[in-house]
């Protein structure tokens, strides 16, 4: 007779159900974030999901100032909107020349360059984005390869 220990169910629907509502956590987020760029006039905003590519965060925001003032107040009004929001320990690195900002608010995390310094770093192609405008605005999003 066979008395091998029966295996233990998974719960894995709850840990999928918990997957999902910090994912739905996460657009909010983001639709924040590309709100308060919008409202700062911020330049070719790109949005990468990168919830199945990495674990550092669900969504990377890319956007672009046209002078280090513009980036500087995107940045500051970005924090205190996230921080009006209840996120906890918004990091910002590079404000003191705010040639690229990095806001870091967990599940989204968000680059401000000016143009020259975007495009010398080019992080867009690093994640592989299509840089095909969607829906004809200027939100970009990661092609899905």
């Amino acid at each position: 007779m066979d008395r091998r220990p029966e295996a233990i169910p998974q719960h894995t629907g709850a840990k999928a159900a918990d997957k999902q509502d910090a994912l739905a956590q996460s657009r909010h987020l983001l639709t924040l974030v590309q709100s308060s760029l919008e409202d700062d006039k911020a330049d070719d905003i790109v949005v990468i999901e990168l919830a199945d590519k990495s674990s550092i965060a669900d969504f990377m925001v890319i956007a672009s100032g046209r002078s280090q003032r513009q980036v500087g107040a995107m940045a500051e009004h970005l924090r205190e909107k996230l921080k009006a929001e209840g996120v906890k320990g918004v990091a910002a690195e590079g404000m003191e020349r705010c040639d690229w900002v990095l806001i870091d608010s967990g599940d989204v995390i968000v680059h401000l360059f000016r143009p020259d310094v975007r495009a010398f770093y080019n992080l867009e192609k690093m994640w592989g984005v299509d840089l095909h405008p969607a829906e004809g605005n200027a939100e970009m999003t990661a092609s899905s390869a």
